[in-house]
């Protein structure tokens, strides 16, 4: 190759590994002679001269979770810009199998790690080993403070935005379907709702009903709500407030096979505004998470701790002062600051966040929460006004004491109002016009 392109050896080492600078007009010979001689750089031989492999690892708990794919398709867009390389890993849910994934990931040699764990406790073992050995970033759940860096969506910011928009279409009776268990996304929200109701019904205990983040639960937890309804054992509801999009539409879907209008009588919410949300009928009003975003931090957090060795240290003083000035404590025992995380990357594109900086034995932890936001679609529509006659299995027929009326559209939409395109977005940073400020610390 530099016979062809009439270079030194050093100077073609130079231009192909981009160690050092070269005239443009050089780079340009020694890149065409390497297209013409179909030159291909040995990843093998690289990572062995640089001791990086260029790649990260992504360990996901269940790839057929709808959200997850959209993740993965941004971090791979935003790792490919810093030339890193994508080794994905699916653990079906099962924390044994998670540890397996991330051994076999650090065995290939992986720069980083990044972790959607399956359970915040019995995941916590695995991650903690693994965040000793190189850098680890947790995504959408935590292992609890200290564990590892971790960036997520407010989730109690989240559900608060459904419970104020539920109030605000004179919903006053909702219930709950989600997921049982230890997953820190399932629990936050969770809690969330049980806080947010409690201001909703003084003196009336939530009414729950929890099983796992898929449809057919969904459906299988409308069928339970139903019976006890029927039976008297059980009070009505005019909303159902679910975990995740994949719950909502399993609850719609059932809803409607057993007669109920949607949202007439009963509206439905979700979580995490997956691509079918937008398709059920109605369209499911949900939070959208701020995906994107997520994926620029988290490779953000990455980036810094492989620049400084692995441990990314002690707080910035600006992170200092902010802790100072807006500090407060998180449900995790974090201290949480409502300013933007420091050190951007190099496009400037630096999300808004709620930041928490916690000490552990492996140095400082940051832990990073994205506000929301609330796309209100069909299946929230104010409800009808009250029909004579006509009864359903929740009591008469739109006769829930839903505020007033809406008309010109069939379904409850006012006259005019785009329904399934309107959001409610949370407030802005102004370090990042284009990234929401979370305004309330999520645990």
């Amino acid at each position: 190759m530099a016979r062809a392109s009439g270079c030194s050896v050093s100077t073609v080492s130079r231009v192909l590994a981009n160690s050092r600078p070269v005239g443009a007009g050089t780079a340009r010979r020694v890149r065409e002679a390497a297209e013409r001689l179909g030159y291909r750089p040995n990843q093998v031989a690289r990572a062995l001269r640089n001791r990086s492999t260029a790649t990260v690892g992504l360990v996901l708990p269940q790839i057929t979770n709808p959200f997850y794919p959209t993740l993965v398709r941004e971090l791979t867009h935003v790792l490919d810009e810093r030339g890193r390389a994508v080794l994905l890993a699916d653990c079906d849910d099962d924390p044994a199998k998670e540890a397996a994934r991330i051994e076999s990931l650090l065995a290939r040699q992986v720069d980083a790690l990044l972790v959607v764990p399956v359970d915040e406790h019995r995941s916590r073992p695995a991650v903690t080993a693994a965040a000793a050995r190189v850098p680890l970033v947790l995504l959408d759940r935590s292992c609890g403070p200290g564990v590892a860096d971790l960036v997520a969506v407010d989730n109690a910011a989240g559900m608060a935005l459904v419970l104020d928009h539920l109030a605000a279409q004179g919903r006053r009776r909702p219930c709950y379907i989600g997921a049982d268990g230890t997953a820190s996304a399932a629990a936050e929200r969770r809690a969330a709702y049980e806080t947010g109701v409690e201001s909703l019904i003084p003196g009336e205990p939530p009414l729950l009903a929890l099983g796992d983040f898929s449809a057919a639960w969904g459906r299988e937890a409308v069928d339970r709500l139903w019976n006890e309804r029927r039976r008297g054992d059980g009070p009505a509801f005019d909303a159902v407030v679910c975990g995740n999009d994949l719950i909502a539409l399993g609850a719609i879907q059932r809803l409607r096979q057993l007669g109920a209008d949607v949202p007439g009588q009963v509206a439905v919410t979700g979580f995490d505004d997956v691509p079918p949300a937008d398709l059920a009928d109605p369209a499911v009003t949900t939070v959208r998470q701020p995906v994107r975003d997520i994926a620029v931090e988290a490779v953000r957090l990455l980036e810094r701790r492989l620049a400084s060795g692995h441990d990314a240290g002690q707080p910035t003083d600006g992170e200092r002062a902010d802790a100072g000035s807006f500090g407060g404590d998180s449900a995790d025992g974090e201290s949480v600051d409502n300013a933007p995380a420091d050190g951007g990357p190099a496009d400037g594109a630096r999300p808004g966040a709620s930041v928490a900086v916690s000490p552990s034995g492996a140095g400082t932890r940051h832990a990073v929460r994205l506000a929301p936001q609330l796309v209100v679609r069909a299946s929230t529509a104010p409800a009808p006004p009250p029909a004579t006659g006509a009864f359903g299995p929740f009591g008469a027929r739109g006769d829930t004491g839903n505020g007033p009326a809406a008309s010109g559209v069939p379904g409850g939409s006012p006259a005019g109002d785009p329904v399934r395109h309107a959001t409610t977005p949370a407030p802005r940073s102004t370090a990042s016009p284009s990234a929401p400020l979370s305004s309330k610390a999520a645990p």
